[in-house]
């Protein structure tokens, strides 16, 4: 493998609106992040990529834009943005920005063009199709977010429009090369900025299966999951690397790939030596127990399906490239809360699952509050929750007849809001997030979980993020923890996760996944204990004695 810049280092997602809020509106700015770079360093954070800042309406949080070329005024300014990325630069973190280009805005500048004028240059950089009320539509996909993927071009009564998500996001019309031109000439404007790079959402949605065609249903309302239609499209790597080829090339920036539903034969063009992507996400263990039925038929996840399902990934990608290896993000609960059963979300249990996702091979992501171990949040009425995706979901659950309270708890398991509730700063009012009324209520847990009372202890779940930052970033273990071979140890023991990481020298990392202690073989000699989340350990005939959610790192001897 080619090796880049970036392989070493350690990036970090920032939901801007509930980062920092500097002028007391409630809602997070870029000079609150800014006024946090320090911070950043202070933990370890290499590259930073802000969710969406452009202007936008916000039905969908930003990932509707009208405006690729301006910062949302709730935001900041352009120049607040330039000074961001001239203060990271200044501390050693490139900054990431959101490109959404799978859609737009149904309020961009193109689209109202397109309502004006179907037939013309426009009409042609969206989904347009001539319809009739009674007829049936062009195919029978669900939107993401609940509802047809069609909809009525506003001003027409004759014409409907495709959007996958929201219907104030339209889909863009990728097989037009004149919509194409545009974007890379947006993408290189930003570049030329100063960007580090892009993390790329929803991508792999901008090849559709044509001519449209419906797809057998999945639920009562005749329509099918989009997933179907992926599943069939063929072509998304010529579009994608043309793009790289005309952006991303050109300046060896960073790129992060939003991919669900890739196929193996692809994986290659997407992150090999020449892939279109620096790296991709992996969400193996997000897409676990997954129904097409929705949240409320989700089985909850256990450590050991999760173990089994990153180490399928590793093994896929281990002659490939480097994935990104994430916990969560804007678009997920908390990891703790998803992975980690009830017992297990004590400060142990949360430095064992981010010790275990941390040392694998790839590039550790980074949400914010992660390094906290914040929760989710428990909420007492359907009206307490922002996100448009959980509102389809409670009602999805109603539908299926479970009763209010019941489908308010699977929301609660799943809701997007959790990850983004204001960042805990400290105890006081608003977690430190504002002086104003935060637009989403803080987790009421942080009086007692924030940064500043972990700051202070040198056993908290923040100071062990540091040292795993720390580990990876020392020449001594560098080599081995960033480029050295993953193998799984004892695998097929549940209760259990082991791996090596070989290199130039020998870590077996461990994880006990079980409120009990239990003996682990060892494949031989301990040469040291480089990171460990409890007071230490015993060794028995040959054997590691591991306490309930103990997590482990040592080097063995060759």
């Amino acid at each position: 493998m080619e090796r880049k810049w970036w392989h070493g280092k350690t990036a970090y997602q920032i939901y801007p609106k509930s980062f920092m809020d500097s002028n007391g509106d409630g809602i997070g700015d870029l000079p609150g992040v800014i006024s946090k770079l320090d911070y950043l360093r202070e933990l370890g954070a290499d590259i930073v990529w802000l969710s969406p800042i452009y202007c936008s309406p916000l039905a969908d949080q930003g990932y509707d834009i009208s405006d690729y070329f301006a910062i949302d005024p709730r935001f900041g300014t352009m120049e607040d943005l330039d000074r961001l990325i001239a203060e990271a630069k200044a501390r050693g973190i490139g900054v990431v920005m959101d490109l959404v280009v799978n859609h737009c805005s149904d309020e961009h500048e193109w689209f109202k063009k397109a309502c004006a004028d179907p037939d013309g240059r426009y009409g042609q950089f969206f989904y347009i199709r001539d319809w009739h009320e009674g007829e049936p539509l062009p195919c029978n996909w669900r939107s993401y977010f609940g509802g047809s993927v069609w909809d009525k071009l506003p001003g027409h009564e004759d014409k409907i429009y495709l959007h996958l998500f929201h219907k104030k996001q339209p889909d863009l019309n990728w097989e037009n090369p004149d919509l194409r031109r545009e974007i890379y000439r947006m993408i290189n404007w930003w570049l030329d900025k100063g960007l580090a790079g892009f993390r790329i959402d929803a991508i792999i949605n901008i090849k559709k299966l044509l001519p449209f065609r419906d797809f057998p249903a999945d639920r009562a309302d005749g329509m099918c999951s989009i997933s179907r239609m992926l599943e069939e499209a063929k072509g998304v790597g010529d579009l994608l690397h043309e793009m790289a080829e005309e952006t991303f090339y050109r300046y060896d920036a960073f790129t992060a790939g939003e991919v669900f539903n890739d196929k193996p034969e692809e994986l290659p063009r997407f992150i090999g030596d020449t892939g279109c992507f620096s790296t991709m996400f992996d969400f193996s263990g997000h897409l676990l127990n997954h129904s097409e039925r929705g949240w409320y038929d989700q089985a909850p996840v256990t450590l050991d399906q999760w173990k089994h399902a990153v180490f399928g990934s590793q093994r896929r990608t281990a002659e490939v490239g480097f994935l990104s290896n994430i916990l969560e993000n804007h678009d997920e609960p908390r990891g703790v809360s998803y992975y980690l059963p009830p017992e297990g979300r004590c400060e142990a249990g949360k430095k064992l699952l981010g010790g275990l996702s941390f040392m694998l091979r790839g590039l550790p992501f980074l949400y914010q509050g992660q390094e906290l171990g914040m929760e989710n949040v428990r909420h007492r009425d359907i009206s307490e929750i922002d996100d448009i995706s959980s509102r389809d979901q409670y009602k999805v659950a109603l539908e299926a007849g479970l009763s209010p309270a019941e489908a308010l708890a699977v929301v609660d398991r799943f809701s997007r809001d959790n990850a983004r509730t204001p960042f805990q700063w400290d105890d006081s009012p608003n977690a430190g997030f504002t002086a104003g009324t935060p637009w989403l209520p803080a987790n009421p847990n942080y009086r007692t979980l924030n940064l500043a009372e972990q700051r202070r202890r040198p056993d908290s779940v923040w100071r062990f993020y540091r040292a795993l930052i720390e580990l990876r970033r020392d020449p001594v273990w560098a080599e081995t923890v960033v480029y050295g071979r993953l193998e799984p140890w004892l695998e097929e023991r549940d209760g259990l996760m082991a791996y090596f990481r070989r290199g130039d020298r020998t870590l077996l990392v461990l994880g006990n996944l079980r409120g009990e202690t239990q003996a682990c073989p060892l494949p031989g000699k301990i040469r040291q204990t480089l990171l460990d989340n409890l007071s230490g350990f015993s060794v028995e005939n040959g054997a590691a004695l591991l306490a309930p959610w103990q997590f482990v790192i040592l080097e063995m001897e060759d």
